[in-house]
């Protein structure tokens, strides 16, 4: 079994805090864990204060950056964790419009949604985790 480390360059990184990628290769078979991603762009400022749909949209777009670090797309995602801060029967609709642009309807990962009081930042509407798998 090998594991990799891997804070992808398009990014924003913290490496003396977490890893944002680590994959383990145990065969043919390569299961990655996307540490959770929240609406920053890659110098590490924030996208979309204040607005939940704008904020999913850059979440989902780093979540596939670090897929692509670690050779996976999208579609290899097999579990989803989403952290909404004062969840709201709506928030569920906007979030879902972002994640289809990145998600098939057919195939979707096994995901859980949570309502959470509050995230590292106030700035952060959610954060999704996630794990993938190829091989």
């Amino acid at each position: 079994m090998e594991k990799k480390f891997i804070h992808p360059e398009k990014l924003a990184n913290f490496p003396k805090l977490f890893t944002q990628v680590v994959t383990v290769q145990s065969g043919e078979t390569k299961t990655i864990y996307i540490s959770g991603q929240v609406a920053i762009d890659r110098e590490g400022k924030v996208v979309g204060k204040g607005d939940l749909g704008a904020q999913a949209a850059q979440v989902f777009e780093n979540l596939s950056l670090a897929l692509e670090s670690a050779g996976a797309r999208p579609e290899d995602i097999v579990k989803l964790n989403t952290y909404v801060v004062n969840m709201k029967t709506e928030d569920g609709r906007a979030i879902g419009q972002a994640r289809k642009k990145w998600f098939s309807q057919e195939n979707l990962p096994a995901s859980t949604m949570v309502g959470v009081v509050s995230l590292v930042s106030p700035d952060f509407l959610l954060e999704v985790e996630a794990i993938a798998v190829i091989g």
